[in-house]
């Protein structure tokens, strides 16, 4: 693996989060930061007298969030509160010993009762703890955190404003409505930011006993008042280890979050990768017929367009207690500053015992008997099966020679899509549930909430065939090009592939044909991919973009590379010209040797196949 030297962001904090105020609500005030400060490709290191005051899965909350915020990683020094999570998570007393010496002896613990020694970083931020508050982020992506208090006024806002990341442009006339329907013989209605999907879902949230046994004091106290969540919403709990089931049996508190709907499902992805299932029919037919905005609620790390699920435009992400608090409200449109809801935290420490982690990781070797007592051929190589919509045979290697083919330019190509910015992986290449007729269970570039400036503000996954003018479907057109010989290219605004690091969000458009693409920014794994893939990155200068030099994506692009890979140099200029007369200087995103040597073999897998076949 080789990368560039990261620039190392120091983020200080200080103070204590204030009660009632969560892990997640802290993950999502660190995010917008981050985000804003602009951390792709760096490292960012938590200190100051305010990290004594975070427990590790608090830590672990903020860490696991780092593709979201966009950095490389988030790291937080090994102190005496790493030291304490290993002795609760069952580790010996000898073996926690001596990671706290191997550590000291390599300058690597912090003991942050000792003075600290001031240290230098790439650049700096600071957060104040107490300044921390309640809040959500949606509807359409998770840096754009909302206050708790202003989330009312937000949602209407977000009606009010026209298609974009903060907008659904509803008429003033229509924010009203109210569709009525049956849900299974009871009488029901959804309204604009009616809750449909609420979810306690597997990421770090669903590890931190915190926040976990805080929603289940929710449930009891709901359970207790006689509130219910109504039928129609789609509750569950997939909790992100074994441990949390028992904690919650335990602490007496599961009852409470059943009676609520919100039973354990699995453990892993559910809700957050759009494995939600299906509505129940009468809820999705409301939905589509009335053009209803409904939401989801989810405690996951992301909320990308078309991800959660095709019926919900707006989903937000929000702590375990907020999601029974939403689900019981039925509504995001509400203002919970009036009905405050407070949870405790003593029940953690007599919940969440060594004993717990113990047992339950120590079954995981052993399986469980249903994955025991599969059939599995007995052969050294993978048996292809021909008719499976899951996995295929990799076309990777097809006409595959070998020697390598050489670096390659790009020639009188096609603008295969337009895009404008943050366009993310789920946007490429959409995950979860997949239609066996839809444009995704053809090809990549079929999300339904993608938008195409092509298609002047269609939304959908569709593209102009530019030789015949003919709108298609971005797998057929690409199909197209593919037959007659042309390559394609795709345009793109800033921060292109953030989102997960989906490796079909880089093979499927090599599948596709699509030679470069252009954009004002890479999230880092994305670009990475994309390389592998021995696709071309390139990235405008700074201040330019697809608009300010008129480009529509109508025109034919030359892409001049030289034609040994000796004369390519990491993040070196090259110029890109068009039919219609534009020429412009991009930075080829190559970004180490390496990088160069898997272009040259036409990307990293036919590299590795040729590496192995050599040695």
């Amino acid at each position: 693996m080789s990368m560039v030297l990261p620039g190392v962001v120091g983020f200080k904090l200080s103070g204590k989060l204030c009660s009632g105020v969560t892990a997640t609500d802290l993950v999502l005030t660190v995010t917008q930061m981050l985000r804003k400060h602009g951390v792709v490709g760096k490292f960012v290191e938590f200190y100051g007298e305010g990290m004594g005051e975070l427990s590790l899965a608090d830590r672990a909350t903020i860490a696991n969030m780092s593709p979201e915020y966009g950095a490389t990683m988030g790291f937080f020094p090994v102190d005496h509160v790493t030291l304490q999570y290993l002795k609760l998570t069952g580790r010996s007393d000898e073996t926690v010993a001596m990671i706290e010496a191997y550590l000291r002896a390599n300058r690597m613990f912090v003991d942050y009762n000792e003075p600290q020694v001031e240290r230098f970083y790439s650049s700096y931020l600071q957060l104040n703890l107490e300044d921390v508050e309640p809040c959500m982020s949606g509807p359409k992506r998770p840096h754009d955190r909302v206050p708790l208090k202003e989330m009312k006024t937000d949602w209407k806002a977000c009606l009010d404003n026209k298609v974009g990341f903060k907008g659904f442009a509803v008429p003033k006339e229509a924010q009203d409505k109210v569709a009525k329907f049956s849900f299974h013989g009871q009488p029901a209605e959804l309204k604009h930011g009616s809750v449909v999907i609420a979810a306690i879902t597997s990421c770090t949230n669903t590890s931190n006993p915190s926040v976990m046994l805080g929603a289940g004091l929710v449930a009891k106290k709901a359970s207790e008042l006689g509130l219910e969540v109504k039928p129609w919403i789609k509750t569950s709990l997939a909790p992100g280890s074994g441990v949390v089931t028992k904690y919650l049996l335990q602490s007496g508190l599961q009852k409470y979050l059943n009676q609520q709907g919100f039973h354990i499902v699995g453990y892993g992805c559910t809700t957050c990768i759009g494995n939600s299932g299906d509505l129940d029919e009468s809820v999705a037919s409301a939905i589509s017929e009335n053009d209803i905005i409904a939401a989801a609620v989810l405690s996951g790390n992301r909320n990308f367009e078309g991800r959660v699920h095709a019926l919900t435009r707006a989903n937000y992400l929000a702590s375990p207690p907020l999601v029974v608090a939403y689900a019981l409200a039925g509504t995001v449109d509400i203002d919970f500053e009036k009905e405050p809801i407070g949870t405790g935290r003593m029940v953690v420490q007599s919940s969440v015992l060594p004993e717990m982690f113990k047992s339950t990781y120590e079954a995981i070797t052993k399986g469980n008997p249903i994955w025991n007592q599969l059939s599995v051929h007995s052969s050294s190589l993978y048996s292809w099966d021909p008719n499976s919509t899951y996995i295929h045979e990799p076309p990777y290697f097809k006409n595959m020679t070998m020697n390598p083919p050489g670096p390659h330019g790009v020639k009188d190509a096609y603008c295969l899509l337009n895009f404008g910015d943050s366009i993310t992986t789920d946007h490429i290449s959409p995950a979860g549930s997949i239609h066996k007729d839809s444009p995704a269970a053809k090809g990549t570039f079929a999300n339904i909430r993608i938008v195409n400036k092509l298609l002047n503000g269609e939304v959908g996954p569709k593209t102009i065939h530019i030789p015949t003018g003919e709108k298609l479907y971005v797998f057929d057109a690409a199909m197209r090009y593919k037959a007659d010989g042309h390559d394609t290219i795709v345009l793109a605004g800033a921060e292109y592939g953030s989102g997960s690091s989906r490796d079909w969000a880089a093979k499927g458009p090599m599948l596709q044909g699509v030679k470069a693409v252009i954009a004002k920014s890479f999230e880092r794994i994305h670009r990475s991919n994309l390389v592998g893939m021995g696709i071309i990155p390139l990235c405008f200068k700074a201040g330019e973009d697809a608009d300010t030099l008129g480009l529509t994506g109508h025109e034919r692009y030359n892409i001049d590379l030289p034609s040994k890979i000796s004369e390519i140099r990491p993040g070196q200029d090259v110029t890109v010209t068009t039919d219609n007369g534009k020429s412009f200087t991009c930075t080829v995103r190559f970004d180490t040797e390496v990088e160069l040597e898997y272009f040259n073999h036409g990307g990293i897998l036919p590299y590795a196949i040729r590496n192995l076949i050599n040695q």
